[in-house]
């Protein structure tokens, strides 16, 4: 049930004919209460569509009433009329639910420079308000997606309450955030400045780790509201563990559907100075064409591993770094090791495991390969 599986959540997800390619294109996901808290986190792109512009001050006071989203079209640099789509959709969708537009999110995905035409989003989400029910988390996930090419949906069970999410996404997935939007809704009581401090470090760990093909979105919005309908107030702890393994199983998804891709390539960068320097390490490698490149081709490259770090600033000794692929150790203290042959690289997993030799920092950085597939999709697409 996705966004639906916590209690005081509908949603729903009807067609608007946004898509080109037709199929559901609206979304549109309410809090029922008793308590609207909410958090976001939004992209770091300087370039903002719309949308995040609007959401940016919503969010300010940590209520949300309910979110309102649209595939077909991105709303990023279209003007005044632009503008007005965002602002209209969130007044449209509060007179409709008897709220206030300041409560209400709204996130759009697609292309970018292209209007959306007004009249067929306020007639989506009037349809989307009427099919509202706890059941509409399914539609709701398959209306946000664009290339993806199945929803992404996860749910966990805390002690006593639930929390439960959807994600798009399948390509342009970098730092800060991925070309994604997220919902996460739980029905635990949590107040906006714990939901906000469990939301920034799940997506830290998460999607923030998440590099495909390191370009970075205009559009990217990651929401955590709370109900409070299961009455249960939840250690800070857990409440933060489960939305991190939510917010994990979403970014895995992410990475699992990205556009054109063989591989789902994990790097794990071990025995740093710091965390900060272990991610610098494994995003080198994650956004390295040559690398990517190589195993798209089976070949298990290990010196392209080694040339991607020695771009960093990170603190090692090139001459004292170890390199496995797939459990086979390629590379010790910066020289050949195992024969390449005995790397398998068939599968569509691969870990990379990257050992710094200097400290006992470590972070993973989730990538996928650059595929003759990937180019064709990204010089094909259109909503």
């Amino acid at each position: 049930m996705s966004v639906t599986a916590a209690a005081g959540f509908e949603a729903a997800g009807v067609e608007a004919g946004l898509k080109a390619s037709g199929g559901l294109d609206v979304a549109l996901v309410v809090n029922r209460g008793p308590r609207f808290d909410a958090a976001a986190v939004f992209t770091s792109n300087r370039a903002q569509a719309h949308p995040i512009i609007w959401s940016k001050q919503v969010i300010d006071d940590g209520v949300v009433t309910a979110i309102a989203l649209n595939s077909g079209g991105a709303n990023c640099f279209t003007g005044p009329q632009g503008f007005q789509v965002t602002h209209a959709t969130a007044e449209h969708v509060a007179e409709t639910l008897g709220a206030s537009a300041g409560d209400i999110l709204v996130c759009s995905t697609g292309l970018i420079g292209e209007q959306l035409p007004q009249d067929k989003v306020l007639a989506g989400m009037s349809a989307a308000a009427s099919a509202l029910s706890t059941e509409g988390g399914t539609n709701a996930s398959l209306a946000i997606m664009t290339t993806d090419s199945k929803p992404k949906t996860a749910v966990a069970a805390g002690t006593g309450y639930t929390v439960g999410g959807m994600a798009k996404g399948a390509g342009m997935l970098a730092p800060g955030l991925a070309t994604m939007l997220v919902v996460i809704t739980t029905d635990a009581a949590v107040a906006s400045a714990g939901l906000d401090a469990a939301l920034r470090e799940a997506t830290r760990l998460t999607f923030d780790r998440l590099d495909s093909d390191g370009c970075m979105s205009t559009n990217d919005q990651v929401t955590l509201m709370a109900s409070g309908a299961s009455g249960v107030t939840p250690d800070a702890a857990e409440f933060a563990a489960l939305v991190t393994s939510v917010c994990n199983d979403l970014a895995e998804q992410l990475q699992g559907d990205a556009e054109g891709a063989s591989h789902d390539i994990r790097i794990e960068v071990v025995g740093a100075a710091s965390e900060d320097d272990a991610v610098i390490v494994g995003r080198s490698v994650a956004r390295n064409n040559l690398f990517k490149a190589a195993i798209f081709g089976n070949d298990p490259n290990w010196g392209r591993v080694l040339a991607a770090i020695g771009t960093t600033d990170a603190a090692f000794d090139p001459y004292a770094v170890d390199v496995s692929m797939n459990g086979v150790r390629v590379c010790h203290a910066g020289a050949p090791d195992c024969s390449r042959d005995e790397v398998d690289l068939a599968g569509r997993a691969v870990h990379v495991l990257i050992d710094l030799a200097t400290g006992d920092a470590e972070a993973t950085i989730l990538t996928n390969d650059l595929t003759h597939d990937y180019v064709h999709e990204n010089s094909a697409y259109s909503s």
